[in-house]
């Protein structure tokens, strides 16, 4: 599976997209940063987002799309300007027909470190360990978007799985008991 994690904001949109499974290693595809101008108004930062986004879902070509779920924040402002990121993120990722999910910070931590109150530096080390790389990404909203669809390899993958088996399990008891429509 081969999954854009994107970690939304205005003024650095870290993007990272990771191919792997659930016990195999992962491989790191691509990862780097959309950025725009603070100066710029706020719908024209939106499209050159939005324009960045689609540059690396056509470059990229990821299976699915990670989503750093917005969480309340002291700054208002800021907390604005991500989610406003971030509904770009999942528009570009709809539009496609790509399936999206949102994964909480804590969520993501937890998944790459063991712990929900892993701090950046943290997520960074793992993120640079598991990938086997060099050094660690920067800026941290690239080791941050990477960590992403690293959680949703993992989780997203169990949860795939899950919905599969509660599926086939549907249909085989359909096929062996009707469908329940009685005449």
């Amino acid at each position: 599976m081969r999954v854009l994690g994107i970690d939304p904001g205005l003024t650095r949109c870290g993007v990272g997209v990771v191919e792997g499974s659930i016990g195999r290693p992962l491989s790191l595809v691509d990862v780097g940063v959309v950025r725009t101008d603070a100066q710029l108004p706020i719908a024209q930062r939106l499209c050159l987002i939005e324009a960045g986004l689609e540059e690396w879902l056509d470059a990229t070509r990821p299976d699915a799309v990670a989503v750093e779920r917005v969480f309340s924040q002291h700054n208002v402002k800021t907390v604005m300007g991500t989610a406003q990121a971030s509904g770009i993120a999942l528009l570009v990722a709809a539009r496609r027909g790509l399936p999206v999910a949102l994964h909480t910070p804590s969520e993501v931590k937890a998944s790459v470190t063991g712990s929900g109150r892993a701090d950046k530096a943290q997520v960074g080390a793992m993120v640079t360990r598991l990938l086997r790389l060099p050094q660690m990404p920067r800026p941290a909203d690239a080791a941050d978007a990477l960590a992403l669809a690293i959680c949703h390899i993992w989780r997203g993958g169990a949860s795939n799985r899950l919905e599969a088996a509660v599926s086939a399990h549907t249909a085989a008891s359909r096929a062996t008991h009707g469908t329940g429509a009685r005449p």
